[in-house]
């Protein structure tokens, strides 16, 4: 079914879970080490990309923002419930000023084209070397997985997505038959979201400003708005992005996480890839999967961490590792003159380690070159 350019069929809908590799582990990590409430999560995570997807009508996704999520889940002492949201509270005032002055265009526009290049071939690796090490806490299954990945993909008639849940399911049970009982006790547990931003200090707004907001702001930059305009516009042409659009967005998104209790939300153009390799063309594929997480919030509340486990770390990996090759392997610019692959290797080098350092990095040295202050 088609219905406002966006189509709605099963390949959409194995689309959809193309991104699970870094949406899963970081709202587990949430729920179970913050301690943080599922459904509030996991309503604004549905809102944002039944918003993305009928907005965009590309696969855009919706991601946890990595940088903050990694330093939650590493230190829930001093990163409370109160940080996280004022954390999104910022992340939305800041890019919605970046959006509405015009900053974020600026920006944009003295980005040279070399540099947002090896920021989604960095990116694409860095995917690639994550989802190899989720591989490993289960080679066997792994390896298994990505043959029959790479199978249903060139063989093109079934939704290897769909197939790869399916694997997952069976494996994670007969791991832990336990889970079958869960499953099979699993009751309606009707949940209704926090309407209101989480109480927070003083001290809660500076961690969550300084901590968390502020050092992501460069990777969201790189990947959430750069490297995800480039790669929709690359691969949809006819439905382009902007910059600003993006930015926009990111605003809006974190208000509504702020608002019902959820984490810091971005874009992010290994997602898109992601989405893309396992079938998802439009927005359809954002629309499915953001009402299937607020159906699934909203219907069984608590219960839900308890469906996050079918997916177990290697097929994760897996996951990953294919929307990393998608991503590496349509980053453009290798047939660019010596300078410029030299400034988009040099980028991609540094954004496997950091995207902020990456686009500052290749930034500094594409100028150094074109102003001859650097000769190759």
């Amino acid at each position: 079914m088609t219905l406002g350019g966006n189509r709605y069929d099963l390949r959409e809908l194995a689309g959809a879970f193309g991104d699970l590799g870094t949406l899963v582990p970081f709202v587990v990590g949430y729920v179970t080490i913050t301690g943080l409430d599922p459904v509030g999560i996991l309503v604004a995570f549905g809102v944002s990309l039944v918003g993305a997807g009928l907005y965009f009508r590309t696969p855009v996704p919706v991601q946890p923002m990595k940088a903050i999520a990694t330093a939650a889940i590493n230190h829930p002492a001093t990163v409370t419930a109160g940080a996280i949201g004022a954390a999104s509270l910022f992340t939305a005032a800041l890019w919605l000023v970046m959006g509405l002055t015009g900053a974020v265009t600026w920006l944009a526009r003295i980005t040279s084209r070399p540099v947002v290049h090896g920021m989604v071939l960095g990116l694409g690796l860095a995917f690639m070397l994550e989802g190899v090490r989720m591989m490993q806490t289960g080679l066997l299954l792994a390896v298994v997985a990505m043959a029959l990945t790479f199978a249903l993909l060139s063989a093109g008639r079934v939704p290897a997505m769909l197939v790869l849940l399916g694997l997952g399911a069976l494996v994670a049970v007969a791991r832990e038959p336990a889970l079958l009982d869960e499953l099979l006790t699993l009751g309606w547990r009707p949940g209704v979201p926090r309407v209101a931003p989480a109480a927070f200090t003083w001290s809660d707004v500076a961690t969550g400003v300084l901590v968390l907001g502020l050092p992501q702001a460069a990777l969201t930059f790189g990947n959430a708005v750069m490297a995800t305009v480039d790669e929709n516009n690359r691969l949809f042409p006819a439905r382009p992005v902007t910059v600003r659009t993006l930015a926009l967005g990111h605003g809006v998104m974190n208000l509504v996480a702020g608002g019902l209790g959820g984490v810091p939300m971005c874009h992010g153009a290994g997602g898109m890839a992601g989405h893309v390799r396992f079938g998802a063309r439009t927005g359809g594929a954002a629309v499915l999967l953001g009402v299937l997480l607020i159906g699934a919030a909203l219907l069984l509340g608590d219960s839900v961490t308890t469906l996050l486990r079918l997916c177990p770390l290697p097929i994760l990996g897996v996951i990953l590792l294919f929307g990393g090759l998608e991503l590496a392997a349509g980053a453009q610019g290798g047939d660019g003159d010596a300078p410029d692959r030299y400034v988009m290797v040099f980028t991609a080098a540094l954004a496997m380690w950091n995207m902020g350092a990456g686009y500052l990095g290749g930034l500094l040295l594409w100028y150094a070159l074109r102003w001859r202050w650097l000769r190759l």
